[in-house]
């Protein structure tokens, strides 16, 4: 059985610090090969990945932060060290909540981001990513994300990525009865139809590799909308006013041709890597905008939402706080359970031996009515003696006594060697690790570990 212990070690490559170009160069070609590349490493139990536009993040359980760190040695080579953020244990813990909550959204507040945090969550569980740690951090930033928009209106006005397109490129336009082209038939551009219909555009196109997908959205508005391949792409291009483009695909599906003499143009790039050649952005006639210029729309959403926020972070607060507290909990059952296996393992031995000898006495078996008797009283005795310590052990896990953990561990279960977070694991030889760990010495503890994982006495050897 897992453990629930261990220390959460996380990674980030977001648009908070990274370009749109980082954030794609980052990690797997996917957050279930992430999970799967991150879990086949040496010494990490648990992990999860997501994949998002704009962010590329992964977590891993390990019994220490510089293994965890260590494991993302290859996440991210080829982006600049500024440009990638560490997190340590607990900030992972609330980093997770506030990206379900939509507060590291480069939206404040969308919506989507909590329901790639699902699907993210469910990729991991299929690659047997999510272990105790995991499951109850990731499940607990889902209930963060779902609370803070039932309590607060912090998904209010543009809440998505999709919408912050539609309002760019229809205030930008200034054309009646505009076209629009929407390339990609998925989630963003699910968002971004029902978006630009909602502002009153009525004359749309959606262009999708699988055209049923892209029929089924067009009906889904209420708008004159026509469904198209993507082998027709240019064509389409060449009538409209406005294009939205989220497509998954590894190359650009857009060139310069189809625009050069069809006037003015609002392009919005949501792709990522992008949909977009660069030589667009050169025409007169055209504007292109991408994830890394809607600044100016996110920062007026972010104005806005600014009250909404600070209720979330309250929230957060305080779901982070039951969330360190249940991992306590975890931590002193453990050690509970180590102390009652110790017992009842004495208690099976003696009984045993009284039983013998009450047998050896009478010249005869015990019935069963005199065996139970014998086995409630020794059930009373350990039940009566254990009672006192299972009080001090969840006060001392409550109050971060992990001195009298170490010293109940020691006592009671066997296999503890009496250091409660060594920095390898048994038969490691640290020369064999990466060179994030090569100058820590057998016996050390890396400065980087924060004193409350330090003193996390139950990670399982």
């Amino acid at each position: 059985m897992m453990q629930a212990t261990g220390v959460v070690t996380g990674i980030s490559v977001s648009h908070s610090s990274a370009s749109v170009d980082d954030v794609a160069r980052a990690g797997a070609d996917d957050q279930r090969a992430e999970v799967a590349n991150l879990i086949a490493k040496p010494y990490v139990s648990e992990a999860f990945a997501l994949h998002t536009c704009n962010r590329t993040e992964a977590f891993v359980v390990t019994d220490d932060a510089a293994v965890g760190r260590a494991a993302f040695e290859t996440f991210a080579p080829h982006v600049d060290d500024d440009s990638i953020r560490y997190l340590d244990h607990e900030e992972s813990l609330e980093h997770l909540m506030r990206v379900a909550a939509g507060l590291e959204s480069l939206v404040l507040g969308e919506d989507q981001i909590l329901g790639q945090v699902r699907t993210a969550y469910e990729d991991a569980r299929g690659e047997d990513g999510i272990g105790p740690m995991l499951e109850d951090a990731v499940t607990k930033a889902i209930h963060v994300g779902e609370r803070v928009r039932t309590e607060t209106e912090i998904n209010e006005g543009i809440v998505s990525l999709g919408s912050a397109a539609a309002t760019v490129a229809v205030n930008d336009l200034g054309v009646d009865d505009p076209t629009a082209l929407v390339i990609g038939a998925g989630e963003m551009g699910t968002t971004a139809v029902k978006a630009l219909a909602d502002r009153g555009i009525t004359d749309m196109i959606v262009a999708n590799r699988t055209v049923p997908h892209a029929e089924h959205l067009a009906n889904e508005v209420d708008a004159d909308a026509s469904a198209v391949p993507l082998q027709g792409l240019d064509t389409v291009a060449r009538r409209a006013d406005l294009v939205v483009s989220t497509t998954a695909s590894e190359e650009p599906v857009i060139s310069a041709e189809p625009f050069e003499h069809g006037g003015k143009t609002v392009v919005v790039d949501l792709a990522q890597p992008r949909d977009v050649d660069p030589s667009v952005a050169d025409l007169d006639d055209v504007t292109v905008y991408d994830l890394d210029t809607l600044t100016s729309v996110t920062e007026q959403t972010r104005r806005q939402r600014r009250a909404a926020a600070a209720e979330a972070k309250r929230i957060i607060d305080a779901e982070f706080d039951r969330l360190l507290d249940q991992y306590k909990r975890k931590r002193a059952d453990e050690v509970i359970a180590a102390m009652y296996e110790s017992a009842d393992r004495v208690k099976s031995q003696e009984i045993s031996t009284a039983i013998s000898q009450l047998e050896a006495e009478t010249d005869g078996e015990l019935t069963a009515g005199e065996r139970e008797v014998v086995e409630s009283m020794a059930d009373a005795l350990v039940n009566k003696l254990l009672a006192p310590p299972t009080r001090s052990l969840r006060e001392a896990a409550g109050e971060d006594d992990w001195t009298t953990i170490n010293t109940a561990l020691q006592l009671f279960d066997p296999e503890f060697d009496g250091e409660a977070y060594p920095p390898f694991p048994d038969g490691v030889d640290p020369s064999e690790l990466p060179d994030a760990l090569a100058e820590i010495s057998p016996g050390e503890l890396p400065d980087e570990v924060p004193d409350e994982i330090v003193e996390s006495v139950l990670s399982d050897d």
